[in-house]
């Protein structure tokens, strides 16, 4: 088969790699039909994620046809039409029992993509299936239900939630990309009084606003100023922090109020500097997360009724063959103002699954 493989810092390639196998008895493998690329897989590509091996299969998030079973998995049959996860869970270990997938210690947590082989491929092996993956309900279109993957439990579970967003809050949301449409469109399902978006692309900032910012701020002009006069002077509420960069991270802690929380959400490659000399008389909360998808089934209704505007984000469609070129343009996406790009794979009449 062919796959989206990482080289190193900067390289990498669709490429022929070995077909997956079932490895263990609760091993699902699926044929990709839809897959997506996170901003997090850029970060690996700038070298942000040291633990990704050079040689492996990127891509954590996919939708897909189940086509072999492990012994132990109960869950799906070969023919399901299933949504893979972007995090794997053991269901053995405390942290699973507790429902934080994201640091399960049986082998799951953030695995795909990552330490072993991801979806930005024709075919990925799946492990701890039962509980990785999630049959799609009715015909749901696979280039909506992909981005309940990853990017909307994200932003719902490690922004919203995280941030105990509440009814009438004042809410900021730095960085208009992917991750902070998401945390937009999700803070909305909870009535606050104001969300507030920053960002310095201007076409992101509209597209925040379609999606239910009351206010656009440009990152360049004072975002604070603009905050605090919209909040008698207090600042937001609630931050989510959904860029991954220092300034973006020390704006939040500056723009929220006395007893206030910081919900961090973005992928950080850097060090950053925590000003507890300014914050530590600030009753400030601040929180950090890795999703745990714990959500997940709940998100994958409220979209099969049309209340999770998944569509709405998606700007470019490719073939899985095009994935170079969507990594282009997805990286690019002040310039291209792409927002999600969907990767769609052909349909396969003969699957071969190399044994184990």
């Amino acid at each position: 088969m062919k796959g989206f493989v990482f080289h190193g810092p900067g390289k990498s390639a669709w490429e022929e790699v070995p077909d997956p196998g079932i490895e263990e008895p609760t091993d699902a493998i699926v044929r990709v039909e839809t897959t997506t690329i996170c901003g997090t897989d850029l970060h690996i590509l700038k070298g942000d994620v040291p633990e990704v091996r050079p040689g492996t299969v990127l891509g954590h998030e996919a939708v897909g046809e189940i086509v072999e079973i492990g012994g132990d998995v109960h869950t799906v049959q070969p023919g399901d039409r299933v949504l893979v996860s972007c995090i794997t869970a053991c269901g053995r270990c405390g942290y699973c029992w507790e429902r934080t997938y994201s640091q399960c210690r049986g082998g799951g947590g953030w695995i795909l993509g990552r330490v072993t082989d991801g979806t930005q491929a024709e075919f990925v092996r799946v492990p701890f299936a039962d509980l990785s993956v999630h049959t799609l309900p009715g015909a749901m279109d696979g280039r909506d239900a992909v981005l309940l993957a990853d990017i909307f439990p994200t932003a719902y579970e490690v922004g919203v939630l995280n941030g105990h967003v509440r009814p009438g809050d004042s809410v900021a949301v730095v960085g208009a990309g992917p991750i902070g449409l998401a945390a937009i469109a999700m803070a909305g399902l909870f009535a606050p009084g104001r969300i507030v978006a920053v960002d310095l692309a201007a076409s992101r900032l509209d597209a925040a606003k379609q999606l239910g910012a009351d206010a656009l701020a440009d990152a360049r002009e004072a975002p604070e100023q603009l905050i605090a006069d919209l909040t008698d002077g207090l600042g937001a509420d609630v931050a989510v922090e959904a860029v991954g960069a220092p300034e973006s991270f020390e704006l939040c802690t500056r723009v929220v109020r006395p007893g206030g929380r910081v919900a961090n959400v973005g992928v950080h490659g850097r060090p950053v500097t925590l000003h507890l000399e300014e914050l530590w008389s600030r009753n400030l909360t601040i929180t950090t997360g890795l999703v745990d998808t714990y959500s997940t089934p709940t998100l994958l209704r409220m979209a099969a009724a049309g209340r999770v505007p998944t569509s709405s984000l998606i700007t470019h469609t490719f073939t899985l063959d095009q994935m170079e070129e969507a990594y282009d343009v997805f990286g690019r996406g002040a310039d291209t103002g792409a927002l999600k790009v969907v990767l769609g794979g052909e349909q396969h009449e003969v699957v071969a699954v190399r044994a184990a």
